[in-house]
C-alpha cells in the first residue's frame, strides 16, 4: 500500500495522515471481502521506498494506465482512464503545480498517480475494503463532476416484463445503440461490464469492468462494413479468445495495411473485438458525458454543448416530504422544483442521492448499510418526473393525474438517475421521489442545458404523510447443508451450481402488499469466524412446484445477493411480483461443506395477523372456560 507521497525536504518531517493512518483501520472495514485474508501480508511503504525515482505521471500516456492489483476496484480504475485521455480533467484532480518527487520520466512501475488517487478515494469511503465492487458511473461522476448513464446490452426480457407498471421497482435500461453515440464517439467515455463468464472471456469471472478505448468502422475486402472496438482490461493482460485477437481469423477479412495499423494500436492488456461479440459478451455499458476544457458537458444524444447549469439540494423527510412513488396517495408531498426554460434547447436533469453515513469507532465516515435496498446496499430506488405547466398557479392534484412530459420511467437503485429531452420555452415542475413512502434521504438536483435556464425550489407547507400500517411480516426458517460432492454446487461460475439446496416459496398476489419491499432473506453459515466461506444466494422465478433441477441453465435470477462475502450472514430485501420462486444459497467455490440457516420473511396483510391473534385469544378463552367448568 502506498504511503503519503509528499517529497522530503531537508529538515522537514514527512507528512503522516492521522485521519487515515497506515494500519488495518484504513485497510479494512468489516473484513467481508477476500483482502481480509491478506491482512498479515500487507506492508505500507512510501513511493520512494518502492523505487529510486518515483514520479506522479509518466510522459508516455500508455505507461500511465492503471493496472489492477488484489483490490476488486476495477470500476474505479476504469474511471481513471478518462483522466489520462483528458489532461484538463487530470489537472483538476491532481493540480500540476503541487510539489513532486522530480522531473525525470520513467516506466509505469515508478508512476504513482493511480495508487495515490486510489488511496484518496479509499479515504473518502472509509477504507480500501469499501472500494471492493462498485459502479463505474459513480467513480466517473466523482472524478469529473459530470454525468454518466447505464445502457443495457442484454435481453430486455419478455413483452410482459417490458410492459410492467409505470413505477415498477424493476430496473429497466435502454439497449445500447452505438450509432446514437456517433456525434460524441471520440469524446465520450465508454466502459463495459459483465456479470458472468462469457465464452470469449472465461478468465474474467463475475462482475468485471473494462474500458472501451476506441471504436472504428472498417471496410472488409468484400466491401461490407464491420465495427471494431478496442477494449482494455484493468488487469493489464489480454484475456480474450475471440476472432480479432492478434492471430484471429477476423483480420484476414480486412485490408492488410488497415489490419497492421489497428493491431499496432494495441497496448498491454488490450484487445479488439467486433460489435457482434461486444453486444453478446458484455451485459452493460456505462457512458460518461464528454466535458470541454471550459467545464461544459456535451450531450451524448445530440452532441450539443450544455453551457448553462444549475443545482439545488433537497431532502425527503418522513412525515413531511417523503411521499413515495406515483402509486402512493402521498406522492404530491415530495419536494418540488421550478425549472424555467428561456428558449428551446437540450436539457438534462439529474437526481443524485447522497449515501447514508455512520461513524465508526475510528471516527471515520463509513456507508450505512440499508437492508431495504435490492441493487445497491447504500441507495434507495429513486425516480424523477417532470410536467410542463402553463402558469405557476395550478391545481397540483389535477396536474399529477396527467402523464409527465419526461421522466426516468421507473425507480432505480442507482446513485443518480437522468432524464433528457428537447424542451420548449416555459415552466416545468420537477418532482424527485423514492419508491417507498416515508424513506428519508438527501439529494441534489442538477440541470444542464444548451439554452438559458433557471432553477428554484417550490416553497410551501406539505400535508402530513399518511403512514402505511396495514401490513406485517411472516417469517419462516429453513436449515440446510452444503455437502462436498453432493449439494455444495458453488456459485454460478460452476456447472454444479444447480446442485445447491433449493428452497421454494410463494409471493402473495394480495394487492395490499405488492408496493415496496415484500421479501427479506438472510443466509447464515454455521462456521467459526476464523474459517468462513464466501456465501451468497440467487432467487429464481419458477413454475408452481418446480425447483432448481427444472430451472433453465440460461435463466437469469429475479434477484441476487452477491458478490459472495466472507461473513456469517448475508441479507437481501427486495420487491418480487406475485408468483412462485426458489432460493439457491451457495458458497463461491464448489465442494465447500457447511451447515446453514435461511430465514425468509414475507409481507402479509395486518388484517390477517389481527384475525389470527383474535382467533388465538378466542381459543385461549374457550380453553380457560372449559377448565373452569370441569
Amino acid at each position: 500500500m502506498p504511503g503519503e507521497g509528499r517529497p522530503e525536504r531537508a529538515g522537514e518531517a514527512l507528512f503522516e495522515d492521522l485521519d487515515f493512518p497506515s494500519d488495518d483501520t484504513s485497510l479494512l472495514s468489516d473484513s467481508s471481502t477476500p483482502i481480509a485474508r491478506l491482512q498479515a501480508n500487507i506492508t505500507w511503504r512510501r513511493p520512494q521506498e518502492i523505487c529510486q525515482s518515483p514520479v506522479l505521471c509518466p510522459d508516455n500516456i500508455n505507461l500511465g494506465h492503471a493496472k489492477q492489483g488484489l483490490l476488486g476496484d476495477c470500476w474505479f480504475l476504469c474511471a481513471c482512464t478518462v483522466l489520462l485521455k483528458n489532461k484538463h480533467l487530470l489537472n483538476k484532480v491532481l493540480p500540476p503545480d503541487q510539489p513532486l518527487w522530480g522531473d525525470s520520466s520513467c516506466h509505469s512501475p515508478t508512476a504513482f498517480w493511480v495508487a495515490l488517487l486510489e488511496k484518496a478515494y479509499a479515504k473518502l469511503h472509509g477504507s480500501y475494503e469499501q472500494l471492493w465492487a462498485g459502479q463505474v458511473s459513480e467513480a466517473l461522476v466523482d472524478l469529473t463532476g459530470g454525468l454518466a448513464e447505464h445502457w443495457s446490452l442484454g435481453d430486455l426480457g419478455s413483452e410482459e416484463e417490458q410492459t410492467l407498471g409505470r413505477d415498477s421497482e424493476q430496473v429497466r435500461r435502454r439497449r445500447l445503440d452505438l450509432n446514437l453515440l456517433y456525434p460524441v464517439k471520440d469524446d465520450c467515455v465508454l466502459s463495459c461490464s459483465m456479470n458472468s463468464s462469457p465464452g470469449g472471456a472465461s478468465e474474467l469471472g463475475q462482475y468485471h469492468a473494462l474500458t472501451v478505448m476506441e471504436w472504428v468502422d472498417v471496410k472488409t475486402v468484400s466491401g461490407s462494413d464491420v465495427r471494431l472496438l478496442r477494449i482494455r482490461n484493468p488487469w493489464g493482460r489480454c484475456c480474450w479468445g475471440g476472432g480479432w485477437i492478434e492471430s484471429g481469423a477476423g483480420w484476414s477479412s480486412v485490408d492488410p495495411n488497415c489490419a497492421s495499423d489497428l493491431q499496432a494500436r494495441v497496448a498491454e492488456g488490450e484487445f479488439w473485438l467486433d460489435e457482434a461479440e461486444f453486444m453478446s459478451q458484455f451485459d452493460d455499458v456505462t457512458v460518461g458525458y464528454p466535458i470541454s476544457e471550459e467545464g461544459h458537458l456535451k450531450s451524448i444524444y445530440t452532441g450539443s454543448l450544455l453551457t448553462h447549469s444549475h443545482q439545488l439540494p433537497g431532502r425527503w423527510i418522513k412525515g413531511h416530504s417523503a411521499g413515495g412513488s406515483r402509486n402512493s396517495s402521498s406522492y404530491g408531498t415530495n419536494p418540488k422544483f421550478w425549472l424555467k426554460v428561456s428558449e428551446r434547447g437540450d436539457v438534462l436533469v439529474s437526481l443524485l442521492q447522497h449515501r447514508k453515513w455512520r461513524n465508526t469507532e475510528k471516527n471515520a465516515q463509513m456507508p450505512l448499510e440499508d437492508t431495504e435496498n435490492t441493487k445497491h446496499q447504500h441507495y434507495q430506488a429513486t425516480a424523477l418526473h417532470m410536467w410542463k405547466v402553463e402558469k405557476k398557479r395550478f391545481n397540483l392534484s389535477r396536474m399529477l393525474n396527467k402523464p409527465p412530459c419526461a421522466s426516468t420511467h421507473c425507480h432505480a437503485y442507482e446513485r443518480e438517475v437522468v432524464l433528457h429531452g428537447q424542451l420548449e420555452p416555459g415552466y416545468y415542475l420537477l418532482i424527485p421521489s423514492t419508491f417507498k413512502p416515508g424513506v428519508e434521504g438527501r439529494f441534489l438536483i442538477r440541470v444542464f442545458s444548451s439554452s438559458s435556464i433557471s432553477l428554484s425550489a417550490l416553497k410551501g407547507p406539505a400535508p402530513s404523510l399518511p403512514l402505511t400500517t396495514d401490513v406485517a411480516w411472516e417469517t419462516s426458517y429453513f436449515r440446510g447443508s452444503w455437502i462436498e460432492g453432493k449439494t455444495a454446487g458453488g456459485s454460478r461460475n460452476f456447472l454444479s451450481h444447480w446442485q445447491n439446496p433449493c428452497f421454494p416459496f410463494t409471493v402473495s398476489d394480495d394487492p395490499a402488499v405488492t408496493s415496496g419491499v415484500n421479501v427479506r432473506i438472510t443466509l447464515h453459515q454455521s462456521r467459526p469466524d476464523t474459517d468462513l466461506h464466501p456465501i451468497g444466494f440467487h432467487i429464481y422465478k419458477v413454475l408452481e412446484g418446480e425447483c432448481a433441477q427444472a430451472i433453465s441453465r440460461d435463466e437469469e435470477p429475479a434477484a441476487s445477493c452477491v458478490p459472495h462475502c466472507y461473513t456469517q450472514d448475508v441479507s437481501l430485501a427486495c420487491t418480487l411480483p406475485p408468483g412462485d420462486y426458489a432460493i439457491l444459497p451457495s458458497t463461491y467455490e464448489a465442494d465447500c461443506s457447511a451447515d446453514f440457516t435461511l430465514s425468509l420473511a414475507r409481507q402479509i396483510r395486518r388484517k390477517v395477523v389481527k384475525s389470527q391473534e383474535r382467533l388465538g385469544r378466542a381459543i385461549q378463552e374457550v380453553s380457560h372456560i372449559s377448565v373452569m367448568q370441569s
